[in-house]
């Protein structure tokens, strides 16, 4: 007989990926041109005052040109959205994560590089020729395991898909709350490209 404890884990692994077909839904729509901004009308805005339950949070670049809620056509109070250079982590964005996990409970965690990515090329530039912007030193630095992992890559696009499967690595090796969360099976981990040219999501497998 199935125990309750099988039959949450499996309400929550539907739950996730009720989620997060809705996001590629929506990145569908962007992409086609048919994009449906839900949820941004004045009723919900004020709705979300006293408090968010956002279903899903979104580890990505700070690039202005890769904007998850536009990408995914999702609206205010459904994405917790933390965004650094590259993605990159560091202290506040990892425990950023770690309140979407812990605090709101969000089912699914986006981990999305994207193509085109300046800092990847910056790092795959600065591993040949040891130069540059002081501005992306550190970012560059924290990119060590993925310049490792890619060594011998095809492409840039293949750099930024080794990326993102580090990401993931590293958010798990560096947060419990995070493991933990996933060994009971009350989260889900998507690795994702995001690919400017047509406007869709690449889902990535590892």
């Amino acid at each position: 007989m199935t125990d309750m404890t099988e039959l949450t884990a499996l309400a929550e692994e539907n739950q996730a990926n009720s989620v997060w077909t809705r996001m590629l839904e929506g990145n569908k729509r962007f992409a086609r041109g048919e994009a449906v901004h839900p949820w941004q009308d004045t009723q919900t805005r004020e709705s979300l005052c006293a408090a968010q339950n956002p279903s899903a949070a979104v580890l990505t670049c700070s690039d202005s040109r890769v904007s998850p809620e536009i990408i995914f056509d999702e609206g205010l109070g459904d994405l917790f959205t933390i965004r650094s250079v590259g993605g990159v982590l560091d202290q506040a964005v990892l425990n950023s994560l770690e309140y979407a996990v812990d605090v709101l409970h969000v089912s699914v965690l986006v981990v999305m590089s994207h193509e085109h990515c300046g800092l990847l090329e910056a790092a795959v530039d600065y591993a040949k020729t040891g130069n540059a912007p002081e501005s992306l030193k550190y970012a560059i630095s924290q990119c060590s395991g993925t310049l490792e992992a890619a060594e011998d890559a095809d492409s840039q696009a293949d750099v930024e898909r080794i990326h993102t499967s580090m990401l993931i690595m590293q958010l798990v090796e560096r947060s419990s709350i995070i493991a933990r969360a996933l060994a009971a099976e009350e989260l889900k981990i998507v690795g994702a490209r995001y690919m400017m040219t047509n406007g869709l999501v690449e889902v990535l497998s590892f």
